[in-house]
């Protein structure tokens, strides 16, 4: 089982020529309004690849938070973990998509800010479950989950978005840190690192504190660097509609996968194809795709090559 500690959302998504800059005002012809946030994203992903998913997290006791939690109970998800905060909204993001499919988002946290991890029991991280987490959430519930189920032995993954520093500690607890360019940038800046490549940062990251460390490179693909290797997998060759929810599919995807006994090589290579698929259409969890579509596009990304 895949136990997800994270966000819920509401996206407000909007479809525009080109992002704005300080002081703009750009235009556009309408919104669609699409249940969202990290954890509930990465959950859908999880649930679509197979995985037996239970979700934590709050929404707000309001319109939106009904949008959310209908939008969820058409997965198989359980949603016994997810409660309703009679104290803030239902956290919201806007999201501005630009012809190219690139997305800028900003994020009111809302109910997310009221989510605590002790409202996840302990047999829940035993050894044989997953825990999956992103950023979304507030820093020091994260932190004390993470440390409770090093404890009880449940393998832990971090998303570490949106980037964030991150104690030693924590760290050393980890068993897969997930991070795309920029957080990996921003986290080897944090350690002092000298040099800051995404690919010297995810080595050293996996050498130094025993994990193993993936770093998402867009169009590039993706590389995963662990003591065993490094493993590079490319991405699909797609016309991106939206990336919105390229990172959560991956993230999902790479932690169903694990969960079900693959290998690393084969879970990036479905994280990577579930990435590039869930850029074909517009939104968050309506993008993510099932097992059949996944299975459909395989062969269109070659198992991933070690690398020195």
């Amino acid at each position: 089982m895949i136990v997800v500690f994270g966000s819920l959302n509401i996206d407000m998504v909007m479809r525009v020529e080109k992002m704005p800059r300080p002081g703009d005002t750009v235009l556009c012809p309408s919104y669609r309004m699409v249940a969202g946030g990290k954890g509930a994203n990465q959950a859908v992903a999880a649930s679509k690849a197979g995985a037996s998913v239970k979700l934590f997290g709050k929404v707000g006791d309001d319109e939106f938070g009904r949008i959310v939690l209908t939008a969820l109970k058409e997965s198989s998800i359980d949603l016994t973990g997810v409660s309703v905060s009679k104290e803030s909204s239902t956290g919201c993001a806007t999201i501005c998509v630009n012809a190219q499919g690139e997305n800028m988002i900003t994020v009111a946290s809302g109910a997310n800010l009221n989510v605590r991890e002790k409202e996840i029991p302990d047999f829940l991280l035993a050894k044989e479950n997953v825990l999956l987490l992103q950023m979304e959430t507030p820093i020091e519930e994260n932190w004390n989950i993470i440390r409770r189920a090093k404890k009880f032995g449940a393998r832990i993954i971090l998303n570490l978005a949106p980037a964030h520093d991150i104690p030693q500690d924590i760290l050393e607890s980890l068993d897969i840190l997930v991070l795309n360019q920029i957080e990996a940038t921003l986290l080897a800046l944090h350690l002092g690192f000298d040099v800051i490549s995404p690919t010297v940062a995810a080595r050293r990251i996996a050498a130094n504190y025993g994990i193993t460390c993936v770093v998402t490179l867009g169009k590039l693909g993706a590389i995963a660097c662990s003591s065993e290797g490094t493993w590079e997998v490319k991405a699909m060759d797609i016309d991106a509609v939206d990336t919105t929810a390229a990172g959560d599919a991956f993230v999902g995807v790479l932690a169903a996968s694990l969960d079900r006994g693959e290998e690393m090589p084969v879970a990036l290579r479905r994280a990577s194809v579930a990435s590039g698929l869930a850029c074909l259409n517009a939104g968050a969890q309506a993008s993510l795709p099932t097992i059949p579509q996944i299975e459909a596009h395989l062969k269109k990304v070659p198992l991933p090559r070690q690398i020195a």
